[in-house]
């Protein structure tokens, strides 16, 4: 029998201010990096869709 999903932590104070820096962060992504991951996406896409 499946156990229960427990509910996440509530943050506070500190806590909440690093993890909404950390949100709002853009990530840098290389084109090449970019390529690859639409490549991945595309081929899972595909199988998924057969």
């Amino acid at each position: 029998m499946a156990r229960p999903i427990q509910d996440p932590p509530i943050l506070f104070g500190e806590d909440v201010r690093k993890f909404e820096e950390r949100m709002n962060e853009h990530r840098k992504e290389t084109p090449e990096e970019k390529a690859e991951r639409m490549a991945a996406y595309y081929l899972i896409m595909s199988i998924l869709k057969s």
